[in-house]
């Protein structure tokens, strides 16, 4: 498969949702209070980011963590025009936030997720391709109705823990049922963490020649160490959207069911790729050092170290430090390092 030619320039700014409070938490054993989540939610509002990803309708005897769904989209702050998504499993999950529209404290979007990968797609959501695309189509209607906009999300689009690697078929055929049923944005999702950067450029340029009126958003992982780099090549390709997680956690959803991989399973990290962008020229509306205090704030909350690499290393300086080196601290004096 060649892709086509498409754009390789970064753009001028990038569209960033920060997912900690959903995505982050989901697969974490440490249970964060409501409190803890909506003084979270409302410093990233505060730091600039525009997009959350605050929580999940999924049934809490499944995910615990997000019990106190509504709670949470009632204190959140709405005064500075940030929009809010939350992920929507089923119709159940629906019915719930048709209650919380009608009371004044709806989100403004959806995540619709089927995995191109039928085998993990069971696993997760217990529903073959059919059956989640006719509970979706049904979803999407009543939320058009509603005046709810639709991330349409293709998972596992990468590769799958499963079954390997997923073959482009089911991924095109996702993409256009979401496009054909109204989504403002098709999510393309690394939800595995298999994705490397060559690859990305390939499906991503694929998908966007095959259906250039779509909108995607990049949701990458970061299992292996790839979210920052494949993110950027996102951007350089001219996605506007990009998704990350601050700390770098979240990932595997927790299905109840045994793990399907070790090691590391979180989002892209989110101080890492927003520092990178802005030293690459990109705006992304975020205050730096406001984010680097929330992750710092977030590892005190869930009780563990995180993976940013920006929260411990700062951000770049440009401008010469007043401390004077002490002899023998000349480059490579010391340990014979360059």
């Amino acid at each position: 498969m060649t892709a086509p030619q498409v754009a390789r320039k970064l753009p001028r700014k990038v569209n960033f949702c920060e997912c900690w409070t959903r995505d982050g938490l989901q697969s974490i054993t440490t249970l964060v209070s409501t409190e803890h989540k909506l003084e979270m939610l409302n410093g990233i509002i505060g730091a600039g980011v525009r997009e959350l990803e605050v929580t999940s309708f999924s049934h809490p005897k499944l995910l615990p963590q997000f019990a106190d769904a509504e709670q949470v989209l009632k204190g959140i702050r709405r005064d500075t025009g940030a929009r809010f998504r939350i992920l929507m499993p089923n119709m159940k999950g629906w019915e719930r936030l048709e209650r919380c529209i009608d009371e004044g404290y709806s989100a403004h979007k959806i995540i619709l997720m089927i995995s191109a990968s039928e085998a993990h797609n069971l696993k997760n959501f217990r529903m073959s391709h059919d059956e989640a695309m006719a509970e979706h189509a049904a979803i999407m209607q009543r939320a058009h109705a509603k005046g709810v906009e639709i991330v349409g999300c293709v998972g596992t689009v990468y590769g799958c823990a499963i079954i390997g690697d997923v073959p482009m078929e089911p991924i095109e055929k996702l993409t256009r049922f979401y496009h054909d049923h109204g989504a403002q944005l098709l999510m393309l999702g690394d939800t595995t963490g298999t994705a490397n950067p060559a690859q990305a450029e390939r499906v991503l340029g694929h998908l966007m020649g095959k259906f250039p009126k779509t909108t995607f958003l990049a949701h990458f992982h970061d299992t292996r160490g790839t979210g920052v780099v494949n993110s950027y090549v996102a951007a350089c390709l001219g996605i506007e959207w990009i998704d990350g997680s601050i700390g770098a956690i979240g990932g595997q959803p927790a299905t109840g069911a045994a793990l399907y991989h070790v090691g590391f399973k979180g989002n892209t990290c989110s101080e890492d790729l927003l520092a990178m962008l802005e030293e690459c020229g990109v705006d992304t509306g975020v205050d730096i050092e406001a984010y680097i205090k929330l992750g710092r704030r977030a590892e005190e909350i869930v009780g563990f170290p995180m993976r940013s690499n920006v929260i411990r290393a700062g951000r770049v300086s440009h401008t010469p430090t007043t401390a004077e080196k002490a002899p023998g601290e000349r480059m490579g004096a010391a340990t014979g390092t360059l």
